[in-house]
């Protein structure tokens, strides 16, 4: 991959582990965390905690306003934690940012570790959404695939060693 790309984007479904590998990703090259579930409205919130998978309606609204803040702080390093799951989702999210500063990983996991580390987690998305989401997921062509079994620091290094290598 080439050098001085500065958004990364960490994708992938409820329970994949985004947010814990891209906050980790961030403090490792000093980038700025945006965690994408802190961007949803309160009634794509309501919703989920209710039981009700979001849709293109929904979600639209939110991936704009992602990409907005992708583009503010493209020049700063930024790592997104956002599930990405339609390859037009990530169309909307990569708008504003040149693709060469652009990197994607996708966190791929069974369903039987993401239904545990659902339940062991207090999220506003419960286990009942999954199976929408593994439904919605359209896998991405051109990202860094990083499977379950790796430990948090093992994927951290080999986000960086397939970056910077």
């Amino acid at each position: 991959m080439l050098k001085n790309k500065n958004i990364i984007i960490v994708m992938g479904v409820s329970g994949s582990g985004k947010s814990t590998v891209a906050k980790a990703l961030s403090k490792k090259l000093g980038y700025q965390f945006l965690e994408g579930d802190e961007f949803h409205s309160e009634s794509n919130i309501n919703k989920m905690k209710n039981g009700i998978a979001l849709n293109d309606k929904d979600r639209i609204p939110w991936l704009r306003d992602l990409s907005k803040m992708l583009f503010k702080f493209k020049s700063n390093g930024t790592v997104l934690s956002c599930s990405a799951l339609k390859k037009s989702y990530r169309k909307i999210l990569s708008k504003n940012v040149p693709a060469n500063n652009l990197i994607w990983v996708y966190l791929k996991c069974g369903t039987k570790v993401l239904e545990k580390r659902i339940n062991n987690r207090n999220h506003f998305m419960p286990l009942s959404l999954l199976k929408s989401q593994i439904n919605t997921l359209e896998e991405p062509k051109d990202a860094i695939f990083l499977e379950d079994s790796l430990t948090i620091k093992e994927q951290i290094d080999e986000i960086i060693k397939r970056i910077y290598d």
